[in-house]
């Protein structure tokens, strides 16, 4: 997970605060001590830690906090606004040229991630229905070329390639006109990178950018190299005017340092952030949002958008129906599922609900996608009627299923036998669901649960 330590630290830290009734000068001292030490452990830049503790504690230890009846939270809102701030403020999108096509260009080092970003930056685009073109300007890289090919083929966006004999300088000349020529409404050109900053690669790139005068230059890092992802930044900065950065291995990377010193360091907006492998894992950075995770609140802005773009509305109110009148199946649930792997690793979904991490049972849950794998191996053991009625399914057919998945006949039936509880919990939940929520408020809600938190099979 993102921020993982940093995350887990601040959580603890602000708990305390919120347990109190009253919070003294002194208390939000040593909350920023601790807040500050948290930062420092997460590879923060110092200069960006210190202006970032004066700033909240010059608001936090105002009377107006100090005497509100939520002191502990008002707090906790300061530092969140401060984290927003940190971060950028408000989500920075990207440039769009009057006169298409708009023009991106991917700079950055060797092992950043630079031409899986091109390829990833080229499919967001198009689900947006522009008509990017990917021009392969890398001729140093062996097979560099050929990955952009491949990318694009697979996402089916044209590349524009000159092979590795022509000059950088005049395959991007080449490739806008090829654009212009052919209706592409954005130019992603992918260009080289070294193992570290030297002045022939700068000077290459000040060419590029001279000859086809682009409207975003942007910088690919690696989260995960922390205060050396904000020099490289800064560097590249100085030299190429950027116009924004691009964090990859967001999604490996525990203590976050890049992602909270780079914006303030260099001025350049974080556009994106890759959390993942798949070539539609990069996501537009929204500060407020990635704030509101650091701090435990969830993101479910995010959670819902990616449930439009990757769920069937049609679908889901069918569903919604079977759940009501329990005609749930087990074909329903694949289906499901099918859906929901769609969406992202489920650990980094859970990310995105507020509190999941400090959920009883739930701290040290890492959600293993392998899981899914075993639960549909074995419903597509079972025949079209025994999904549809689990209850036909006795010992024999358990034993024949588990041989025919490869699992136990203990997950069998442990995956049976939570299936029909979560159908019995889904007709009570809709049985007690009004026009104004749960009948009988969250109490209600929890007695009609159990108390009890919903497991994963085999977790």
């Amino acid at each position: 997970m993102a921020f993982e330590g940093l995350a887990n630290r601040l959580q603890n830290v602000f708990g305390k605060l919120k347990g109190k009734g009253k919070v003294s000068e002194e208390d939000v001292g040593e909350a920023m001590r601790e807040v500050r030490l948290a930062l420092l452990e997460a590879d923060v830049n110092f200069k960006v830690v210190k202006e970032f503790i004066a700033k909240v504690k010059e608001q936090a230890v105002g009377q107006d906090v100090l005497k509100s009846f939520t002191p502990g939270m008002v707090v906790i809102d300061i530092v969140n606004k401060e984290l927003t701030n940190l971060m950028g403020g408000t989500q920075s999108k990207l440039a769009k040229s009057n006169r298409p096509p708009t023009v991106i260009m991917m700079v950055g080092l060797q092992g950043a991630g630079k031409t899986t970003t091109t390829g990833k930056l080229a499919k967001l685009l198009q689900k947006q229905n522009h008509r990017p073109l990917l021009v392969a300007g890398d001729i140093y890289r062996p097979a560099a070329i050929k990955q952009l090919e491949v990318l694009g083929e697979q996402i089916k966006v044209p590349v524009f390639s000159m092979g590795d004999k022509t000059s950088p300088v005049e395959i991007a000349r080449s490739g806008m006109q090829h654009a212009k020529d052919n209706g592409h409404d954005y130019v992603i050109i992918d260009t080289a990178g070294r193992l570290h900053i030297d002045e022939s690669l700068m000077d290459e790139l000040k060419q590029i950018r001279e000859v086809v005068k682009p409207d975003e230059v942007l910088l690919v890092v690696d989260a995960m190299t922390g205060q050396d992802a904000v020099n490289v930044a800064e560097s590249f900065h100085q030299q190429m005017e950027l116009t924004g950065v691009v964090l990859t291995k967001l999604d490996g990377d525990t203590r976050g340092g890049a992602a909270l010193s780079v914006k303030a360091v260099t001025g350049c907006p974080i556009k994106f952030a890759a959390m993942g492998e798949k070539i539609d894992a990069l996501e537009p950075f929204h500060p407020d949002r990635m704030a509101s995770r650091i701090l435990g609140m969830g993101d479910v802005l995010t959670l819902i958008e990616k449930a439009q773009a990757g769920i069937d509305q049609d679908q889901a109110l069918e569903m919604q129906r079977k759940m009501r009148t329990a005609e749930f199946t087990f074909e329903d649930f694949l289906q499901q599922m099918e859906q929901v792997k769609q969406l992202g690793p489920l650990d980094q979904l859970m990310d995105m609900l507020p509190g999941m991490n400090k959920m009883k049972g739930m701290e040290n849950m890492k959600v293993d996608d392998k899981q899914l794998g075993h639960i549909e191996a074995i419903i597509k053991s079972m025949t079209k009627d025994e999904k549809i009625k689990p209850e036909m399914i006795n010992a024999s057919r358990r034993k024949r299923i588990a041989n025919g998945s490869g699992r136990t006949v203990q997950e069998v039936n442990k995956l049976i036998k939570q299936f029909e509880e979560m159908r019995k919990m889904m007709k009570q939940f809709s049985g007690m669901m009004g026009p104004k929520g749960p009948k009988g408020g969250m109490k209600g809600l929890k007695g009609m649960m159990g108390g009890k938190g919903f497991k994963f099979p085999f977790g």
